[in-house]
Formats: C-alpha cells, structure tokens, sequence
C-alpha cells in the first residue's frame, strides 16, 4: 500500500485515509436518481458503452463473475444474460446505498437467485485467490484511493483464463473538442446535479475525478504491473470512455 499522507478528491487533496468517505457522502447524496443522471447526462449513450464493455468481457455460460463498484447493477445485469442458469453474477460495492439499488433491480426483475452482494472496498476483497473467471468494475476505478491494490486484488481473485474488463472515462484526445467538453463537465453537469437531485458539488467532483484519472496507455501499463497479460484498450466516444482489458494466464 501506499504512504503517502494525502490524495486527489477530484482537484481537492485529501488525507489518504478520508477519501473513501468523502466518495460514499457523494454516492449516498445521488443513489435515488443515479441512473436517471446518468441517462440526462450521457444521452443514453452509457447503456451503448456498457453493451460493448461487456461484450469485451467474453463471458460465457456457467462463468462466475465479480462486479466491482456494481453500483445499481447495469453491467451485472447485462453478465446475467449471458452465462446461463449455471453461472452467477456477485454484485458488489462499497457504497451500501448504490448496492441496495441493484439488490432491488434483481429482486423486482427476478433475476436475483443467480446474483449474490457484497458490501465491500475492491482494495481488499473478501474472496479466495483464483474464485471467479470474470471481473468487472465500470466508472468505480477512478474512486478508488488505492488504484494499484485494487487492479492487484482483481488479478490474485482470477482464476487461470480469467479476464479483467474496467470501463472507465478517459481523456478526449481531438483537441477541438475539448472547450466543448470541459464546459459540459464543469458547467452542465453540475447545474443538472443541483437542479435534478439539489447536488451540484457531487458532480463537479465527478467532473473533477475524471480529469485527474490516469488516461488509457498509463491504465495499461498499471494492470500490466498488477499481473495481467495481453492488456488491451479501446477509446469509445473520441476518448471519453475507455474499456480495458487484461488475461490471467
């Protein structure tokens, strides 16, 4: 683990050992309407982004899956469809708020007999080495205080063949875009955020949390360092998103 004293809390520093606290109080603030901003935000085009992520994760009938920072469950939902009435999907977070909001999705679609939940911090999973084929985390990595530990936790609770997919915001790379970006990030979003669910802070902070993000080839070049093989990416949207890929062999 690290040792440093302090952390980015989007452009904020922060002691190291508040930072998860001060991410629950924004994930707790939006929950209730969480997946409406997220439709407002993106125009829908999340749900496009997440498809094509899991589609990346190659799963297959029977796998057993990880969803780290699940949140209301859209990426484990969508794993649900595809491994069968033998797998199993475990739907995590640490956010205790998020995580009841994908229990109830499963429970009122009646999909949850294949989902179990873990209320848990992806730097120390509470799971035995080589105990899932898949993992997935999709916008949580940024928060995460301990990037490196969590991309080591999701390599040591892979089994051999297992595949790691983080989707997760990049940096636009078409300079011409960027004014427009910037001024839909720190503008738009956070007067949504107040006007929506009377937050605008949270998602300044969101705002903020991407920009400080590693961008793709240094993410790359931390899951090669945590263990994973053949790491792959590819940028979405003109780099606003990215999915990541990485093997266990």
């Amino acid at each position: 683990m690290s040792e440093e004293k302090t952390t980015h809390f989007g452009y904020r520093e922060v002691p190291v050992n508040e930072k998860a606290r001060h991410v629950g109080s924004v994930f707790d603030s939006v929950a209730d309407r969480y997946d409406l901003m997220n439709d407002l935000m993106s125009a829908g085009l999340h749900r496009l982004w997440k498809r094509q992520a899991i589609a990346q994760t190659f799963l297959r009938p029977g796998h057993q899956v990880l969803d780290l920072a699940g949140g209301t469950g859209d990426l484990a939902r969508l794993a649900l469809d595809r491994i069968g009435a033998d797998g199993r999907v475990v739907l995590s977070d640490i956010n205790a708020a998020m995580l009841r909001r994908g229990r109830d999705r499963f429970i009122n679609e009646g999909v949850d007999e294949r989902a179990a939940y873990a209320l848990c911090n992806a730097e120390s999973l509470p799971f035995p080495d080589a105990s899932f084929d898949r993992v997935t985390i999709g916008f949580g990595l940024r928060n995460v205080t301990h990037k490196e530990q969590a991309l080591r936790e999701m390599r040591r609770i892979l089994r051999p063949g297992g595949r790691a997919m983080i989707l997760e915001f990049s940096h636009v790379y078409i300079p011409a875009l960027r004014p427009a970006y910037d001024f839909y990030s720190f503008k738009v979003m956070p007067f949504m955020g107040r006007l929506i669910v009377s937050d605008a802070d949270s998602y300044r902070y969101l705002a903020e949390s991407i920009r400080v993000h590693p961008d793709a080839p240094t993410l790359a070049g931390m899951m090669g360092e945590a263990g994973f093989e053949d790491c792959e990416y590819k940028l979405l949207s003109a780099g606003v998103v990215a999915i990541h890929t990485g093997w266990v062999y």
